[in-house]
């Protein structure tokens, strides 16, 4: 299905050529190895190829939707501001790195940037406007198609605002100081994060339940001994994904101890290996069920309240209602080849552990590539079981993440 209409068909051309380009991933240690030696020429050429690249793969996977979905006007809010951003990069295709280009491709980022900034929640909103059409039901390969999606529209986004907000940190009209590398920081303290996504979480917990549980922090660096764990990282990523752990972890220690007097604190240990930067975040919330464990990484699975439509009525917390809380923290953490693993003992407690790279040169963005791969998955069927006993998970309980 062509998404876009017949008067666009130069811009449908434009995507069928960039398309057939994979994107260039970056590793941690190129970004900062460019970004100590900024060049704004060598940017905007990387910029003005890479941009278009990226945008053309994942609006090719737009068009390949369930057509239901695409019908839904939220839907077509987002693939209308893809259409208007790639359109605006072409425009500095050919053009020379003049001073005045220069700052006109600059201005030209921060509004695609701005422009992006509610693409999750107004995807999210075609997604319950998808699910209201059809009284609640959607099928199941549908479903497949839509987790697929939403997991590389949302890369992509985080790949696209890394490359904006370096260039336009490092170029734009404030000059950055201290010792920041555009939004990398070569000597990011975990545990200054941990403690600033804990305070902020508290301060909602305070807010809602009255009491919130108490940090412990303990750190175990195993290359250098008794020495602070210091990573080169995206402060505001770690922070994104300790933020929402936090959140759940302490929804799910209230609610499980909030008539005790002694409630049980919240664990974080981090620890520095060869290869991996481990944070773990344990509590005592009387965990979930193993059969709920990754559900909770499904779009399609919340059962929180349905969102506030109107911006008069915001909710407190971010995103509250979509339940995308945990599925975009793990996008965060694999974008430079982590993960995000949930572990839980039901009755007991959860353990959730982020892992990071500890070699920022093997630290690579993982990007989606739009091929015959890709495609094939959108028209793909729910497969068959050839196993026994693959019986549908119970109805759970309402988590509200």
């Amino acid at each position: 299905m062509r998404l876009f209409p017949v008067r666009m068909s130069n811009i449908n051309k434009m995507l069928d050529f960039y398309s057939q380009f994979n994107p260039s991933p970056l590793s941690i240690k190129q970004f900062i190895d460019f970004g100590l030696n900024a060049c704004p020429t060598k940017s905007y050429i990387f910029l003005r190829k890479e941009l278009p690249v990226r945008l053309a793969n994942i609006m090719k996977e737009i068009t390949l939707l369930p057509e239901g979905l695409l019908r839904m006007p939220s839907v077509g809010l987002v693939s209308a501001w893809y259409v208007k951003s790639f359109e605006e990069v072409l425009e500095f295709e050919k053009t020379d790195p003049t001073d005045d280009n220069l700052e006109k491709f600059c201005k030209s980022l921060i509004q695609i940037r701005d422009r992006h900034s509610d693409v999750v929640q107004t995807m999210a909103q075609g997604i319950l406007e998808l699910k209201e059409s059809r009284n609640g039901h959607i099928e199941p390969s549908t479903e497949l198609s839509i987790q697929y999606f939403l997991d590389r529209l949302y890369m992509s986004r985080i790949s696209i605002r890394m490359l904006i907000n370096q260039h336009t940190i490092l170029f734009g009209e404030i000059p950055q100081s201290g010792r920041h590398v555009g939004c990398i920081d070569p000597l990011c303290d975990p545990h200054m994060v941990v403690r600033d996504a804990y305070e902020n979480a508290r301060f909602l917990c305070d807010q809602y339940y009255l009491a919130s549980p108490e940090l412990e922090v303990s750190e175990h660096n195993d290359l250098e001994k008794d020495k602070a764990i210091k990573i080169v990282y995206v402060p505001s990523h770690l922070y994104h994904m300790l933020f929402e752990l936090f959140k759940n972890s302490m929804r799910a220690v209230m609610e499980y101890h909030g008539a005790e007097n002694d409630i049980p604190p919240i664990k974080v240990t981090i620890v520095k290996g060869k290869e991996d930067i481990c944070v773990k975040v344990s509590d005592h919330g009387g965990g979930i069920p193993r059969s709920q464990v990754d559900q909770l990484f499904k779009y399609m699975y919340s059962t929180a309240p349905q969102p506030p439509k109107s911006k008069s009525d915001l909710p407190l917390v971010p995103l509250a209602g979509y339940g995308y809380g945990l599925p975009i923290s793990r996008l965060y953490a694999r974008y430079f080849h982590g993960d995000l693993v949930l572990y839980s003992c039901e009755g007991f407690g959860s353990d959730a552990v982020i892992y990071l790279k500890a070699l920022s040169d093997e630290a690579n963005e993982l990007l989606p590539i739009f091929n015959k791969t890709s495609t094939r998955f959108y028209k793909a069927t729910v497969p068959t079981g050839d196993w026994s006993n693959q019986v549908k998970p119970k109805k759970a309980k309402p988590i509200i993440i």
